[in-house]
């Protein structure tokens, strides 16, 4: 396929901005800033898009990210409407990624070993969740679940990412169910959060690097065939 257009010299800043905007956002919430909070955490996904965009990144990585902006600004209101719109835009983004991955074999023990804990959970929360909430969670945590499996297609980098969006989005739920939280909890969400979106970009575009020899400024864009 013809390159896709980068802008190699924003890479960089883009990158830095991404992180620095990351670190202020996680100060504000162990600061408990809730101004800081609404500042930053809109630009977070965008900047990391931004980020893939500048490096010639695949549109579905692009479109996946943009869903996790639209998610992240939904779930901001403290309203059940708001938080099932931003669960549908995440599931979105995570079917971007399956689509991204492709259909690369994986060890079946791995995804035996995701299905065993995501039952276990589903299970361990099923009775504190909200009943209108029970059925869309079940089905978006199976999507969850296949996306942090099928993400090792892209290497380890992503694998871990994967897993820390589980961990992350797991976090919330047992919130949801009103489970035991650990200290800071917010926290702790946001910065598994960052760190698996982070994750999963770059190995994507890792991935595209190598399958192309081309420089990180001019990632070129391959087929998924699915």
């Amino acid at each position: 396929m013809t390159p896709r257009a980068g802008a190699p010299r924003l890479v960089r800043p883009l990158l830095v901005a991404f992180l620095a905007v990351a670190a202020v956002h996680l100060a504000g919430l162990l600061a408990g800033q809730d101004a800081v909070h609404v500042a930053t955490k809109p630009l977070l996904m965008l900047l990391l898009a931004a980020h893939a965009a500048a490096r010639g990144g695949p549109r579905l990585l692009i479109a996946t990210l943009l869903c996790g902006w639209a998610g992240d600004v939904l779930l901001m209101p403290d309203a059940e409407p708001a938080f099932l719109a931003g669960m549908g835009f995440f599931a979105a983004g995570h079917v971007c990624y399956l689509v991204l991955f492709g259909r690369a074999p994986l060890r079946p023990v791995t995804g035996l070993v995701y299905a065993a804990v995501l039952v276990a959970f589903v299970a361990l929360l099923w009775q504190g969740l909200p009943a209108g909430l029970r059925i869309p969670l079940t089905g978006y945590s199976l999507l969850l679940t296949a996306m942090a499996w099928r993400a090792g297609v892209l290497g380890r980098p992503a694998a871990l990412g994967g897993a820390l969006f589980l961990f992350s989005d797991a976090l919330i739920a047992t919130g949801i169910a009103e489970r035991p939280q650990p200290p800071a909890h917010d926290f702790w969400i946001m910065l598994t959060y960052i760190a698996a979106q982070y994750l999963l970009t770059r190995g994507a575009l890792d991935r595209g690097t190598e399958s192309t020899g081309a420089a990180p400024g001019a990632y070129r864009e391959r087929r998924i065939r699915i």
